[in-house]
């Protein structure tokens, strides 16, 4: 209504101006003081007016017109936010968290947590080849971080010789800024060098003694926690995360190998492994001793649980903390207090407070929680989403979010950043150990209703495949099943997908999986197998289910029209009703598509004759969005085309990433600046640029995949435009008036 209102003032400023200059040319007038009066009087009025239009046109469309929010981490703004992963943890006894991991795409790989907040980040971590790493401790005066240092041809620097990586201890303040030492290494100064073939796979402190995991030489190493220098080491097999008990002797984690399970190993600080251990868990990826002298193990088998040991003699288990099964038990799937999964953290506080984190599997996102000595729960600091998108359940209109793992239960009434309640996590390893989401690293979420049944598509940041996923609430609960798998085609005679999984693939050419037996597996039986031109464009489900691929060819379109739904829940397709389709002429290389059968409109962006690619930039979605009605009867020309966002340069400062049609509107973002630009998507015609609002602190990192933006319109006319933010762990959320 406004975008008409403010088109035909337009027009009506137009009109005026011509009838105002027509009449200033009449001499008689030109001469007049009450003509000259009335022509100044007006012009001012039109002055104004373009004053007001302007002014709602920009400033109204970037504050009023829209609110910008966030899904998927505690803390929306700011550099001080949740990060990525937590991959190692320690608890000081005044209850303050350090944590670590190998990459948080805002560089902060290593972060202090106090009460529910992140009170700093531990420094400089991030960049000229650094990263963090899996283990962290702390004494009374300083923080000891697992990291790696790679090379940058800078020698004369101290940075290692090219080809090369130190794996380090580094040492910090209890600011978190570097603590340089007399020998320390790196180019401040604060580096241990522990190894150049492995990671450090453990740390603790006792006195004045660090200790040392270096996993590649089967060695405990100890170091004096002042000077740094190396005191003596001793043989272990597989060391792991270590923890001191309160006669100072050690207990370390010997991680599991093929052959082998995990176990815990109880040494001296000498060196002599003493006859206690404990062999009666699965998989143990974190250890801590409380204020009792209580050994707590987190355990990440099946049991998904915090196990309690008493150790004074021979260990035994005295109790568990979280419920048995973790979030598998119950409602499978179902966010609960005491439900955990993807254990990598635990530990107490002086007061006897309970600290947990769960990483979920294949570094899902952060789950910290702090539970009373009586296991409430205090506080959780949730960062869930890494290089990931959202799209809504059309069922619900918009109550329901999916992100490639989450399930979230939105509140639109509530504040920015208040409106999403974490109430799923879809991934069970357990049950479906080839759930391919645990082998691949998919990221843009379709959720599609087939014949009134949920689903999910994934695709990748190099669309080279599209997963299917299907839910049973009666045996699954919350997680997604996997149900199906299209992969591209390598144009070589060998696998698509390298290494143990899937089994049984195709051993050339392309293939779809479906799970006939719905036991969640690839067999050999359940592979339909072609061969095609190998680069893909884009991925597409519409509303009834069909399966829609853009090659970047000429005829490169390929439908898969849903064949119905098999005794097992899942869709089927299959090559022999697959449909090769002609792209447009106006392009020569197509790069997305989305079809709507409801209207049988077909959108694609690509890179076209007329405004042709600067190089081969695979990751953008091209120079135009053209829009095509009546295409089920053949129809290739357009109802509109429009020029997005492009590089002409070569230095890819401009263009765009991704495209999505809901309702009235086509939507598509940019990948520096992350501005959405708004079209309609009856005319083509620019509408408005959506950028991220003061609630995000006006900011938003690259958009990296090939879908970074999923709109959808509600039934009540406001749109929701999802955005990729994996710089700083979210996705924005506009909410744009219909």
């Amino acid at each position: 209504m406004k975008n008409k209102l403010l088109v035909q003032l337009v027009k009506l400023r137009h009109k005026f101006n011509q009838r105002i200059k027509k009449l200033s040319q009449l001499r008689y007038l030109q001469k007049s003081k009450t003509f000259n009066l009335l022509l100044s009087m007006a012009v001012g009025v039109i002055v104004t007016t373009i004053g007001i239009t302007t002014d709602w046109a920009t400033t109204g469309t970037s504050t009023l017109t829209y609110k910008t929010s966030w899904i998927g981490n505690t803390i929306g703004s700011g550099n001080l936010r949740v990060q990525n992963n937590i991959e190692a943890m320690y608890v000081a006894p005044d209850g303050i968290v350090y944590t670590n991991s190998h990459w948080d795409e805002a560089g902060m790989e290593a972060a202090i947590y106090k009460d529910g907040k992140v009170i700093s980040a531990i420094g400089d971590t991030h960049g000229w080849s650094r990263g963090g790493g899996i283990a962290i401790t702390a004494n009374s005066k300083y923080i000891y971080l697992a990291m790696t240092q790679g090379s940058k041809g800078k020698t004369d620097e101290d940075y290692p010789p090219e080809g090369t990586a130190w794996h380090c201890v580094r040492r910090y303040d209890l600011s978190g800024k570097p603590a340089p030492f007399p020998e320390g290494r790196g180019w401040d100064k604060s580096m241990l060098i522990t190894s150049t073939k492995s990671e450090v796979t453990g740390l603790a402190t006792v006195g004045s003694e660090l200790y040392v995991s270096d996993f590649a030489a089967n060695r405990i190493r100890v170091y004096d926690t002042d000077t740094m220098k190396e005191l003596r080491s001793f043989t272990f097999a597989n060391p792991g995360a270590i923890t001191i008990d309160l006669q100072k002797n050690l207990w370390i984690i010997q991680s599991k190998n093929s052959t082998k399970p995990g176990k815990i190993l109880h040494y001296s600080q000498s060196g002599k492994q003493l006859p206690q251990q404990i062999a009666d868990i699965v998989e143990p990826t974190a250890i801590a001793i409380d204020r009792e002298g209580k050994l707590l193990v987190a355990e990440n088998g099946p049991r998904q649980q915090m196990l309690v040991y008493d150790i004074k003699d021979k260990p035994v288990q005295v109790g568990s903390f979280g419920c048995k099964g973790g979030i598998y038990t119950g409602i499978a799937g179902e966010v609960r207090d005491l439900k955990l999964y993807g254990l990598t953290g635990v530990g107490k506080d002086a007061s006897g407070n309970i600290y947990i984190n769960s990483n979920g599997f294949n570094k899902s996102g952060t789950d910290l929680r702090k539970f009373s000595p009586s296991g409430k729960l205090i506080w959780r600091s949730l960062g869930l989403i890494f290089v990931d998108n959202a799209d809504a359940d059309p069922k619900t209109d918009g109550v329901d979010l999916f992100t490639k793992q989450e399930h979230y239960l939105m509140d639109y009434s509530k504040p920015a950043g208040k409106q999403w309640t974490y109430q799923a996590y879809t991934l069970n390893p357990f049950k479906y150990p080839q759930d391919p989401r645990l082998h691949t690293s998919p990221d843009g979420t379709f959720v599609r209703r087939i014949k009134g049944k949920p689903f999910l598509f994934l695709t990748n940041m190099y669309n080279s495949f599209l997963q299917i996923y299907r839910f049973n609430p009666a045996t699954d609960g919350k997680v997604a099943i996997p149900a199906g798998m299209f992969v591209g085609s390598n144009g070589a005679d060998k696998p698509f997908l390298a290494g143990k999984w899937p089994p049984s693939q195709p051993q050339k050419g392309e293939w779809i999986w479906r799970d006939r037996n719905g036991n969640g597996k690839f067999e050999k039986n359940e592979y339909d197998t072609s061969k095609d031109y190998p680069y893909i464009g884009g991925w597409w489900v519409d509303s009834k289910g069909d399966v829609w691929k853009a090659l970047r060819t000429k005829d490169g379109i390929r439908h898969y029209p849903l064949q119905g739904i098999d005794a097992k829940g899942n869709p089927i397709y299959n090559y022999s009703s697959m449909e090769k389709q002609t792209t447009p002429n106006i392009f020569n290389d197509l790069r997305r598509i989305e079809y709507f059968p409801e209207t049988d409109s077909m959108y694609l962006s690509g890179f076209t004759i007329d405004h042709p690619a600067f190089g081969d930039d695979t990751g953008v979605a091209g120079s135009e969005i053209a829009r095509f009605d009546n295409w089920s009867k053949g129809n290739r020309t357009p109802r509109w085309r429009i020029v997005i966002p492009y590089d002409t340069t070569g230095k890819r400062e401009v263009s765009t990433a991704a495209m999505s049609v809901a309702g009235d509107r086509v939507f598509a973002v940019t990948v520096k600046t992350a501005e959405v630009y708004v079209y309609n998507a009856k005319t083509g015609a620019q509408v408005q640029i959506l950028k991220p609002g003061s609630e995000v602190g006006s900011e938003s990192g690259w958009i990296d995949i090939p879908y970074g933006i999923r709109a959808f319109r509600r039934s009540d006319g406001e749109y929701l435009v999802f955005v990729e933010e994996n710089w700083k762990g979210k996705v924005i959320m506009y909410r744009l008036a219909g």
